[in-house]
């Protein structure tokens, strides 16, 4: 026990001589709980999760003993918690509308009884390591919860309870340590959330995130286990992005981290999440995610806490051998709290304000994504996709500057694109992707070995017709020759066609590897047909009016991904569509040559 000698704002100062560093506390007669972040002598200095006023010095300090945890076990998935692993739920039931300071709840409920069963390979006798399966809880239709033993816990297994009605408090089990000391088991553990769960070693299989959108599998992939970062300002359509990669993404779990975002914005995403379904099992979408929900105006020390526990759940799910999918929006307004912090610390500022370890604690954060042999032996991964609000869309602040050279993949968000109404606003120009050559060989070998060259075909065009139309703006269109405007529609073609996916199109709101690349060949081969006519004398204007064109731009909509039969008969008609202008115009060219070759 011990006392409050300081406050300033959300750190205290107090008189503790026997807490050490990362350990939590609780603080004045509120019983205001707070984490351990420096020591001078026998004075701790604190930083506390929820607001201070009201603290005066002189009222008593505890120190709990372990640090800042989560509780790991059944009863996370569908869950809405606050930074700090409270229920949102539970907390509402106990003080209502307006969370009142102090309210201590369990995170995993307590009363509810879950139906263990053993895994036959755990018997009396037999050694236990840390990481290994007891056995498996049916925690919701979709997802079957394995019961892990502590990571760090290793021994021979004494007994094990039988198939049955279990509280996660319930004693499942007991091993007997190498020092003898007899250690209880139960359905959940707690670990420490600033530490990194333990696994066997790193798993360098490929395997893609297909998030069913085409900018992003095909031209900017993420592999499972691989980080990514999703700039943009303020109405380039963020929220639906990471809305349509949760629901549409083949990993099993999705953990959802609002950190600081505004209340209106995490209010739409904790209304809509719990109405979206699981397109992969027809259950609700929420049997597989967990939202951990932290406004701009919850207290600034547990939002920087929120990721920490956000990325321990995904790595306890990870453990379970699944692959999981964390979402932080947006790691910027962690990085403000850090700057706040650090500046009440009187820690030496560097760019705009941020203290000097911004890019190692962004770095720390990233690298615990990865795909991974766990300590059971099967293989899991975190894919972590952090979302980035730079002031006026500023990409070379530091927060995006710092994520843009950890991460592998950035998929920048275009103001002018949201405004155009184009859909994934995703700024094909701005962003890039560091798998593209190892997706390339899951895409030859599932897909079609030719989606590399196309793709990078694709990439050219929209890259020239950019360059054509800033001609274009200056001179006007009439400048261009008969290349270049065909150039300039066949770009005009792909991002319609291709580029744009409406969220609400229940046709195309998903699109699968083979419609995506189907898509993809077919619009190249369109502007090749068109080029070659070109070159054989045709003006463009023959090519913009031909009705194929606008039939191109409707087929994503026309045809979902179970109809392929019918997209690619379609398809394979388009070197029909040109064949009466390239019959015209091979025989003018032909006419040509012979006139020219007349002694």
């Amino acid at each position: 026990m011990g006392k409050i000698l300081e406050i300033n704002g959300p750190l205290v100062k107090l008189d503790l001589p026997q807490t050490v560093l990362g350990e939590q506390v609780r603080v004045g007669h509120l019983g205001l709980v707070g984490e351990v972040i420096g020591r001078d002598g026998n004075t701790a200095l604190a930083q506390l999760y929820e607001d201070t006023a009201g603290l005066r010095p002189g009222e008593i300090a505890e120190g709990l003993g372990w640090p800042l945890s989560v509780e790991l076990g059944p009863g996370l998935l569908g869950g809405i918690f606050d930074g700090v692993q409270r229920p949102l739920q539970a907390m509402w039931e106990q003080s209502g509308d307006r969370i009142a300071r102090g309210v201590a709840v369990a995170s995993l409920p307590r009363d509810r009884r879950w139906h263990f069963v053993p895994d036959p390979r755990r018997r009396a006798g037999s050694p236990l390591a840390g990481g290994e399966v007891l056995g498996t809880v049916q925690e919701t239709e979709s997802i079957q919860h394995r019961i892990l033993v502590p990571p760090l816990l290793q021994g021979e297994l004494l007994e094990l309870a039988p198939e049955g009605e279990h509280t996660v408090e319930d004693v499942i089990g007991r091993v007997r340590l190498a020092d003898g000391r007899i250690e209880k088991l139960r359905l959940f553990h707690r670990w420490p959330v600033r530490t990194p769960r333990p696994f066997r070693q790193r798993d360098h299989a490929v395997a893609p995130l297909i998030t069913g959108q085409r900018i992003l599998d095909t031209f900017y992939p993420l592999l499972k286990g691989g980080k990514a970062a999703i700039p943009g300002p303020f109405g380039a359509g963020k929220t639906m992005l990471q809305h349509q990669v949760a629901r549409w993404c083949n990993a099993q779990i999705v953990i959802y981290v609002g950190c600081g975002e505004r209340g209106n914005e995490l209010t739409d995403v904790l209304e809509s999440m719990p109405t979206l379904t699981d397109p992969h099992t027809g259950r609700p979408l929420m049997e597989r995610t967990l939202l951990v929900a932290n406004t701009s105006n919850m207290p600034v020390v547990a939002r920087e806490a929120s990721i920490y526990v956000g990325i321990t759940l995904a790595e306890y799910f990870r453990d379970q051998g699944y692959d999981v999918v964390m979402v932080a929006d947006s790691t910027s307004r962690w990085a403000e709290a850090l700057r706040e912090v650090a500046g009440r610390l009187g820690q030496m500022p560097v760019e705009e304000g941020y203290p000097a370890y911004l890019g190692s604690r962004l770095a720390a954060f990233y690298e615990r994504a990865g795909r991974v042999e766990t300590l059971a032996g099967d293989h899991g991964s975190v894919t972590l996709i952090g979302a980035v609000s730079p002031p006026g869309g500023d990409f070379s602040e530091p927060v995006t500057s710092h994520t843009k050279e950890i991460i592998q993949t950035f998929w920048a968000l275009s103001k002018e694109l949201a405004d155009a109404r184009h859909y994934p606003a995703v700024d094909w120009l701005e962003s890039f992707s560091g798998y593209v050559s190892s997706a390339a060989k899951w895409w030859a070998e599932n897909i079609d070995p030719g989606w590399e060259s196309a793709r990078a075909a694709a990439l050219d065009l929209l890259a020239a017709s950019e360059e054509l139309q800033r001609i274009v703006n200056l001179v006007g269109v009439e400048a261009l020759s008969s290349e270049q405007r065909w150039t300039l529609e066949s770009a005009g073609l792909m991002k319609e066609g291709l580029l744009q996916q409406a969220a609400t199109d229940e046709v195309d709101s998903f699109s699968s590897p083979d419609k995506q690349f189907a898509l993809l060949a077919a619009l190249l081969e369109i502007h090749r047909q068109g080029m070659t006519l070109v070159k054989l004398g045709a003006p463009a204007r023959r090519l913009i009016e031909m009705p194929l064109l606008a039939q191109a731009r409707r087929w994503k909509s026309q045809h979902s991904s179970e109809d392929m039969v019918a997209l690619k008969a379609k398809i394979a008609a388009i070197p029909q569509a040109f064949e009466p202008l390239m019959r015209e115009y091979a025989s003018s060219a032909s006419a040509s040559t012979a006139e020219e070759n007349r002694p």
